[in-house]
């Protein structure tokens, strides 16, 4: 039963990813195509989409939970029992948890991003003035 549960968190992790990606997918590729102008953006986009797969299955995929249903944490701790109730539990859980993995990542990945474009946009200003002076 335990294999059956890390099977189907696993793949609920995957699957909640690969939506919120292809959410994104448009976005990322636009900023970094406007931060970044040359070939290289596209392999930061495949970059940050690998990034959130990684960091998606690792927020949503909780190893040291499902350890309570394989041995007790303590000597007196009786090892939790899978049912229903625990299945939606974990399964509630796999979701919110990635999406908030993802959520983080995705954040600092915009904050950086906006650091970037104004860094870029200033330098712009700056190149559009000294045209107009000569």
């Amino acid at each position: 039963m335990f294999f059956t549960l890390l099977l189907v968190t696993f793949g609920i992790s995957i699957a909640v990813c690969f939506g919120v990606v292809r959410i994104f997918d448009a976005p990322i590729t636009a900023i970094f195509k406007r931060i970044i102008q040359d070939e290289i953006s596209n392999a930061w986009v495949k970059y940050i989409k690998f990034a959130a797969y990684v960091v998606g299955v690792s927020g949503g995929v909780r190893i040291y939970n499902l350890e309570r249903y394989i041995s007790a944490r303590h000597k007196d701790q009786e090892i939790l029992v899978l049912n229903a109730d625990r299945w939606t539990l974990e399964v509630y859980r796999t979701v919110i948890e990635t999406l908030q993995a993802i959520a983080w990542m995705y954040l600092i990945v915009f904050i950086f991003a906006l650091i970037a474009y104004v860094i870029v946009r200033g330098f712009e200003l700056k190149k559009s003035g000294k045209n107009e002076t000569d």
